[in-house]
């Protein structure tokens, strides 16, 4: 996975070349992915990762102090790619509202590319330690202030209508959701639909959510019509 450097504050590592740690934990990382993706974080035994980078078991534990690192920095590097495809593609789109529908189409390309990685995310992330779990949630939270953003300019704009801060983020979350339902349920709607019709579909959702002020604030039990989008108009995928 080609990547930027992730955060890997905490990770202890007995060699003192950060270069080198950096390095060769990209390999770790590289091969633990595809194991894991494959057999699953528990099935997948420590000298079954050190076997596939080419390490002894023994030099697998100079640059990670257990498993439980592995994962973690294996779930930062796959936020870390889909974060980075995310700036990479919308750097050149416009902002506001034309912005916010660029980053939604955007956004779920790139999480059609990484289903399986978003999926071993998802199935893994309660088998990390609370320390790590709690970092890969607070990436969560960072890509999901991309939308934030994105939001908060086309109100800005006057080109939605002013929301609650709650319901920002509650729409921003949303988006995030709607991602990840294509890559979780993939297994019914890549059969239905293409991709660029489900983008369409729910970005047209979304944005009919934004105009009429976002979502609910808390406790009002108003919101958008849940209805919103018009199902009709989804590009079936023909047999």
């Amino acid at each position: 996975m080609a990547r930027k450097r992730p955060d890997e504050a905490g990770v202890v590592s007995q060699v003192k070349n950060p270069e080198l740690v950096h390095t060769r934990r990209r390999q770790i990382v590289d091969a633990s992915v595809h194991l894991f993706i494959e057999k699953g974080f528990h099935k997948t035994p420590t000298r079954r990762i050190a076997e596939a980078v080419g390490f002894s078991i023994g030099s697998l534990y100079e640059y990670v102090s257990s498993k439980d690192d592995v994962l973690y920095l294996v779930c930062d590097a796959i936020h870390d790619e889909i974060e980075t495809g995310i700036h990479r593609d919308i750097a050149r789109e416009k902002q506001g509202l034309a912005g916010l529908e660029a980053a939604i189409g955007v956004y779920i390309r790139v999480c059609d590319t990484m289903a399986d990685h978003l999926q071993l995310i998802y199935q893994e992330t309660a088998s990390l330690s609370k320390k790590w779990r709690r970092r890969v949630l607070d990436s969560e939270v960072r890509i999901t202030n991309i939308f934030v953003e994105r939001i908060e300019q086309a109100v800005d704009e006057g080109t939605l209508a002013p929301m609650e801060p709650s319901s920002v983020e509650l729409l921003a979350h949303t988006i995030m959701v709607i991602g990840h339902m294509w890559a979780f349920r993939r297994w019914f709607l890549k059969g239905r639909y293409t991709l660029e019709g489900y983008i369409a579909f729910q970005t047209r959702f979304i944005l009919a959510a934004a105009r009429e002020g976002g979502a609910p604030s808390a406790g009002s039990g108003t919101g958008p019509d849940p209805h919103a989008g018009n199902p009709s108009s989804m590009h079936w995928r023909q047999p």
